[in-house]
Formats: structure tokens, C-alpha cells, sequence
């Protein structure tokens, strides 16, 4: 199949495009806005029409979550007006979509993992955003599939990982909240995960949400510890409250996915969040 990636030099598509060398029955296009502004509808159904693609895989999202409260317009145009372009290309062009999504369209007020089946309840401007792009994709129709993720890392452009390392450096200690839960997730497995059940997924009708997310739970302070352990930096770890540590935007106090739906109807198996982690810490060591 011929996979079209937009958002290519993103987090996860990067780490697609490393993955992609090694598969051999796929051929990949990446793009990303230089390529192919998403937002801009004709220029996506031309693109789609000219290079005929088997699957559409959206990586593209604004990710900026405390920028998104002020710059409303920007995170809808990106995580919700391009996916309905993109869906809308997909469907008109009998194509399969797959979206990224994030535990955000949760408020974090759970006591269990989330389910798909779970009202949204998005608390922040970017919540809001990625929850009105999986509404989009559903009100679209065709034949796609929306992934949900969470706590996403990589060795590739800035996240949680990176800057605690890089904290470790400059200052030697940090202060870390300790009343968020949630599961780390490599975005390496993600990828491969998508790539890997693409070949199933496709025989599907309509459009199905997922949940992925490795397995495991911990807090953001008990995250950092475990980066600076694997790491082999020495880094003082403060714990501190959410009260303790305000930001713009509403972070959720407990984001976990419960992903069985996803293990179960592909038998895929999932990283736990410290063997993956052990795995990232190492390629940005050796990088």
C-alpha cells in the first residue's frame, strides 16, 4: 500500500519515518506543511487526487497547550478544520484515514482508565480543538480510524523527556508534579503500532476510535525519576502539588487510556512505559 504522512516532522512523523526503511510491503510520502498545507482544501484533494494513496496518516496537530488558550483561531485551523479537509479528500477519493488524538478530549476527573465508549469532556481550548477533529471525522464518514494517545515522547522534537534532561543539566534539580497520572508513551511504539495494523484496520467499514498508550502508570515526578535513573544523571527530584505549579491551561489529573479495545481486536501487545523509555533514553544518549 502507499501511505501518505501528513505532519512528517512531528514527533510521530519522524519516528514513521524512521520505522518506514524496514517496510518493505508499504511505500510512505511524507509531507509536511512545505509539502502540503493541510488547511488548504484544494490543495489537499489535488495532492490526494495526483498521487493516489491507499491511506492518509494525519500526524499534523497544534500541540502548544498553554499557547492554545490565547491562540484559539491556530489550534482549531490545525486539529480541527485541516482534519475535516482531510477526511472529507479521504472519503471523496474512497481513501482510509487514520487521525492522532489525545486523552485531552478527557476532563481528567476519572478514577479508571478511559474508555472509548467514555463521554468527552474536553476542560482546555486544545482539548476542545482535537475533540471537534474527531467529530469531523466521524460527521465525514468513509472508512478511518482515530487513535488516542497520551504523555507522548520521542528523540525527536521537544517533549517531557527531553527538557527534564536538559533541566538536569542546567540546573541539577527540578521540582515535578506528583497528582497526575498517566501512562507514558513512546511515539515509536505508536508509530509502529498504526503501521502494524494498518493491513487490518482497513478491512473495517466506518470510522473506529481507539485507545493506545503503553502500558503502565505513574506520575509526571515518578516519570522524571525514571528518566534521570535510566539516564544516569544525577538530578534532585522535588515533588510538588498541580496547586503548587499553575499553568494556562488545565492539565488532566488522570489521563489514562484504557487501550483492551486496541489489544484485542488486532492481538497486539503493548511496551510497557519503562522498557520503552529505557529504549528512547538510550537512542537520545548515543544521538
Amino acid at each position: 500500500m502507499k501511505i501518505l504522512v501528513c505532519g512528517a516532522n512531528g514527533q510521530l512523523g519522524n519516528e514513521c519515518r524512521v520505522l518506514a526503511p524496514a517496510v518493505k510491503e508499504h511505500t510512505f510520502i511524507f509531507t509536511d506543511v512545505a509539502e502540503l498545507n493541510i488547511c488548504d482544501e484544494q490543495a489537499v484533494h489535488h495532492f490526494i487526487e495526483k498521487e493516489k494513496p491507499d491511506v492518509v496518516l494525519n500526524c499534523a496537530a497544534y500541540t502548544a497547550v498553554d499557547k492554545a488558550e490565547s491562540e484559539q483561531e491556530k489550534a482549531f485551523d490545525l486539529n480541527s478544520n485541516a482534519v475535516k479537509i482531510l477526511a472529507q479528500a479521504c472519503h471523496t477519493q474512497k481513501v482510509y484515514f487514520i487521525h492522532t488524538s489525545t486523552d485531552y478530549v478527557f476532563d481528567g476527573l476519572g478514577q479508571r482508565p478511559y474508555r472509548e465508549t467514555d463521554p468527552a469532556a474536553p476542560a482546555s481550548v486544545y482539548g476542545a480543538s482535537k475533540w471537534a477533529g474527531e467529530q469531523a471525522v466521524f460527521a465525514t464518514g468513509g472508512n478511518a480510524m482515530i487513535v488516542r494517545t497520551a504523555w507522548l515522547y520521542s528523540s525527536f522534537g521537544n517533549n517531557f523527556v527531553k527538557t527534564m534532561l536538559r533541566l538536569a543539566r542546567e540546573k541539577g534539580e527540578v521540582s515535578v508534579v506528583n497528582d497526575q497520572y498517566g501512562s507514558p508513551t513512546y511515539a515509536r511504539d505508536l508509530a509502529q503500532a498504526i503501521i502494524n495494523v494498518i493491513p487490518e484496520s482497513i478491512k473495517k467499514p466506518g470510522v473506529h476510535l481507539y485507545h493506545f498508550a503503553n502500558s503502565g502508570i505513574t506520575t509526571w515526578y515518578d516519570f522524571a525519576r525514571a528518566i534521570f535513573e535510566l539516564a544516569g544523571v544525577s538530578c534532585v527530584v522535588h515533588p510538588v502539588t498541580t496547586a503548587e505549579f499553575p499553568t494556562a491551561t488545565k492539565r488532566p489529573q488522570y489521563s489514562v487510556l484504557d487501550t483492551q479495545k486496541f489489544t484485542e481486536d488486532f492481538k497486539y501487545d503493548i511496551p510497557s512505559w519503562k522498557n520503552s523509555l529505557a529504549d528512547c533514553v538510550r537512542l537520545i544518549h548515543n544521538t
